[in-house]
């Protein structure tokens, strides 16, 4: 058994450096000079958010205010519900490539397409021209959440956290004004900024990173 993991590891180690020549010699994002940063065995976390909190607003929402989200963001809260297989991410993650961000199996990348997430996550409303494109004057992450959230820019500010090289607003804030905003547009628009924060992309724990952000806004 030990064997055929370490095989494995060598296979796959094998298609990332093809891989990794092959797109650089043709050109690509990578740089000159760089190094695959591979391990010989990775340890992969498959920790998660607490969602019950979620749940129990979700559950405590009129019908009104569950089909206002579902016209606005399809079924995101069925997501809520769903059971993560962390022996499947242990399975799947020799394959990961890291360089450029996609499954590697054989010679063949793959990586979900903009109809395979719109199918995932029940949003047809998914504008698949336009979720790739970026516009040319991006507002700042405190510019986003205000028109996310209809909040003060003092109180956005406040509310912004550094951790690292990134920015996240923490969960009990958007919690919290979930369970008290005045809005109902706005109260739908920041739960579904947590379900995308929290379940779907998730990057630390009980924390909204400033990509999903941009994603969303």
């Amino acid at each position: 058994m030990e064997n055929e993991i370490l095989d494995k590891v060598e296979d796959n180690a094998t298609v990332r450096v093809w891989s990794e020549k092959l797109q650089l010699e043709k050109g690509d994002s990578l740089v000159k000079g760089y190094i695959s940063e591979l391990w010989d065995f990775s340890h992969i976390s498959v920790t998660q958010n607490e969602l019950q909190e979620l749940r129990d607003i979700w559950a405590h929402w009129d019908d009104e205010t569950k089909q206002l989200f579902y016209d606005n963001y399809g079924d995101l809260p069925y997501l809520l519900d769903i059971k993560v297989d962390k022996y499947l991410f242990q399975a799947m993650a020799q394959f990961w490539n890291l360089a450029y961000s996609c499954f590697t199996f054989g010679k063949v990348d793959l990586i979900p397409t903009m109809e395979e997430y719109t199918t995932l996550l029940r949003c047809p409303k998914i504008q698949v021209g336009k979720a790739c494109s970026r516009a040319i004057n991006v507002p700042t992450l405190v510019k986003k959440l205000m028109n996310i959230t209809g909040m003060s820019e003092q109180w956005v500010t406040a509310q912004i956290q550094q951790k690292g090289d990134g920015k996240f607003i923490p969960w009990v804030s958007l919690r919290d004004m979930v369970l008290a905003h005045p809005d109902v547009k706005k109260k739908v628009d920041v739960f579904a900024l947590s379900i995308y924060g929290l379940v779907i992309f998730p990057k630390a724990l009980r924390h909204i990173d400033e990509a999903v952000a941009d994603l969303f806004d």
